[in-house]
């Protein structure tokens, strides 16, 4: 099992970024997948969630601002993540299972929102 996130990096206040996760090594057209977040000092967030069928659930503070999908043909997950704020800077972690309950985490990828 593979999972590997890209696309982080520092952004301003009020940007954008989308993070992908390339996934390989298991049934992902099967799977829920889902975005998780560890802030600084803190533990780790649920983000979001998207079913095989791309049924997706976001955390409720973040619902409008980001989005997850998928792309089955590729073995793709992605995080549009818009209007940023620095309260958002955390580790952005890839996951296999949904809502809390995963079977397998990727590294991460860094995301610093600051001016």
């Amino acid at each position: 099992v593979q999972l590997v996130e890209s696309g982080g990096g520092l952004v301003r206040p009020g940007g954008s970024l989308t993070l992908s996760c390339a996934a390989s090594g298991f049934a992902f057209k099967n799977s829920t997948m889902s975005w998780a977040r560890q802030p600084p000092g803190k533990g780790r967030e649920w983000v979001a969630s998207i079913f095989h069928d791309g049924e997706s659930y976001h955390a409720a503070s973040l619902k409008g601002r980001f989005a997850i999908s998928r792309d089955n043909a590729k073995n793709t997950v992605s995080l549009q993540m818009n209007s940023l704020k620095p309260e958002d800077t955390a580790v952005y972690v890839c996951a296999i299972g949904g809502f809390g309950n995963y079977h397998y985490l990727g590294q991460g990828t860094q995301v610093t929102v600051s001016s």
